[in-house]
């Protein structure tokens, strides 16, 4: 609002109260004395300029977005560790039980045993907070000596680990929360109750799924991709552990069926023309990357079908691609349908030159 009140713009118009008689010129008496009181109200204009961005939700970030939210009852959501699968071994690889609270550590990330789930597999923290806990799979070494170990490998992710909630992700949930209300059970408390557990990072609803009382959520962890069986399970405990006895979020009446979300491989085939600056590895990397990234950003959106002009724009984007021809998506040149529960994920990229 305040952006066209600069230094040069209050200097000039306090210098033109000045008589032209006077000497106005930078390094002037007069020009020295005002300068210092343009420049403390040039930065006066951006601190009002800041404290009115504040009190919008639009513009709001960090503390004052928490300020106005919190009366509505949101709070953002914190970072979360990573729950991982832990498989564990001794000779002859025969599954191996270790003790409750054993600790192990990959490419400098700690993991800490907490739950078994069966023979020689047991779920694992990481005790870094965040998606750190995510990225790594396979060897993992004992941090304390473990008799008849012989080999510890980190598996399957099946809560991921999740960053502290940014500005845009949290104005988008409090807005989603404000323009569609929640009451007496109704699809928009539902989807509120599936994201209120730690790893869900979306969740459809589908009402009277399999009959009249029948409610279906299907629901997507952090990295919107599929959820876990763990996760899963997590969710169907916190909204109807019993189906319609009101034992969990959900109302009495209401039968919940908690589910994750199916995937689409999205296989991408092409040939581009180089312009020299980068190598084929290279842009087929960048261009998986943005791939994945598009994927993500559609996932159980208004319209989460991948549009064929939207990634050939992408793949001109991408840094050293100077032209791009036969394109094919899943094997066609056309867009590729998601349907109802279902998510665009990453499959396999192949260009050539």
């Amino acid at each position: 609002m305040y952006e066209s009140q600069s230094y040069a713009v209050i200097l000039g118009r306090m210098l033109d109260r000045i008589p032209d008689d006077v000497d106005k010129r930078q390094g002037s008496m007069i020009y020295d004395a005002l300068a210092p009181a343009a420049s403390e109200l040039a930065q006066l204009y951006v601190e009002l300029d800041m404290g009115l961005r504040s009190v919008f939700p639009q513009t709001a970030v960090e503390e004052h977005l928490d300020d106005l939210t919190e009366p509505f009852g949101l709070t953002r959501n914190q970072a979360t560790y990573a729950i991982r699968k832990g498989v564990f071994a001794g000779a002859a690889g025969v599954p191996l039980d270790v003790p409750i609270g054993s600790r192990f550590s990959i490419s400098g990330v700690t993991y800490a045993v907490f739950s078994k789930i069966a023979a020689g597999q047991f779920e694992m923290r990481c005790e870094t907070l965040g998606v750190v806990g995510n990225q790594y799979y396979g060897t993992m070494l004992p941090i304390d000596y473990i008799t008849g170990l012989v080999s510890a490998t980190l598996s399957d992710v099946l809560i991921p680990g999740a960053e502290r909630e940014s500005d845009a992700s949290y104005r988008a949930r409090f807005f989603s929360e404000v323009r569609e209300p929640t009451t007496s059970g109704n699809k928009a408390d539902y989807k509120k109750w599936a994201l209120e557990v730690d790893g869900v990072g979306g969740a459809q609803v589908i009402p009277l799924w399999d009959g009249p009382g029948t409610v279906k959520v299907i629901i997507m962890d952090t990295n919107k991709q599929p959820a876990s069986s763990t996760l899963v399970d997590e969710v169907q405990a916190y909204m109807d552990p019993n189906a319609g006895v009101g034992e969990g979020k959900a109302p009495i009446g209401a039968s919940v069926t908690v589910a994750a979300a199916t995937s689409v491989a999205i296989e991408v085939t092409g040939t581009i023309t180089l312009d020299g600056s980068r190598t084929l590895a290279q842009v087929q990397a960048d261009f998986s990357a943005a791939l994945a990234e598009y994927c993500a950003g559609i996932a159980f959106s208004s319209d989460p079908s991948v549009k064929y002009a939207k990634v050939g724009a992408m793949l001109l984007n991408v840094a050293g691609v100077a032209d791009y021809s036969s394109l094919l998506l899943n094997g066609a040149g056309s867009n590729v349908g998601i349907a109802a529960g279902a998510l665009a994920v990453l499959g396999t990229v192949t260009l050539s030159d």
